[in-house]
């Protein structure tokens, strides 16, 4: 699964997690990214976990905590659970494009009387700065089995796929 692409004059800003357990005993693990897109106001969101000691019931994204990357904060993103996030299940992706202009993808309590447009500033704010986790709830751990704040990448990561990308591009294009 990935990404639909976006256009070339987009500023999208790319994070990625790995999950880790919340609680004691928790067994899960997995990874995600997500893509923020600051022209088209999206929030694009991929995610692989597996060995849940529990079945799936709810995950959001929570921001944004007091201290980065640690602690626990309300959700922001989006109530209940993400939309077509799958239930039931102990492994599994997930993958959606939230429309960060609509007032529904917020919590009333992380928008407040905020407009969408703030939320969205608020909610990258966190992103940017560590304090934002994308969290999966199971039935065994109802709090929260497994999370993980999102990152932007470091840039010696970015540099070397930068560098195996044109590679790609250039061997491609001798081929031609």
């Amino acid at each position: 699964m990935s990404f639909v692409s976006t256009p070339a004059s987009a500023a999208v800003i790319r994070f990625v997690t790995t999950f880790g357990p919340e609680a004691a005993l928790a067994t899960g693990s997995g990874s995600a990214r997500a893509l923020f897109d600051t022209t088209m106001q999206t929030l694009a969101l991929e995610a692989t976990f597996s060995g849940l000691s529990g079945m799936t019931t709810v995950a959001h994204i929570h921001c944004c905590t007091a201290v980065a990357g640690t602690g626990t904060i309300g959700v922001a993103v989006t109530p209940g659970t993400l939309p077509g996030f799958p239930v039931g299940v102990t492994s599994g992706t997930y993958a959606r494009i939230l429309d960060l202009t609509d007032p529904l993808t917020y919590t009333a309590g992380f928008r407040g009387t905020s407009t969408p447009a703030e939320a969205s500033a608020r909610l990258l704010a966190g992103m940017l700065s560590g304090n934002a986790y994308f969290n999966i709830h199971s039935s065994t751990f109802g709090g929260g089995e497994i999370r993980g704040f999102l990152q932007v990448p470091e840039p010696g990561v970015m540099a070397m796929l930068g560098v195996a990308l044109a590679g790609a591009a250039l061997r491609r294009r001798r081929h031609q």
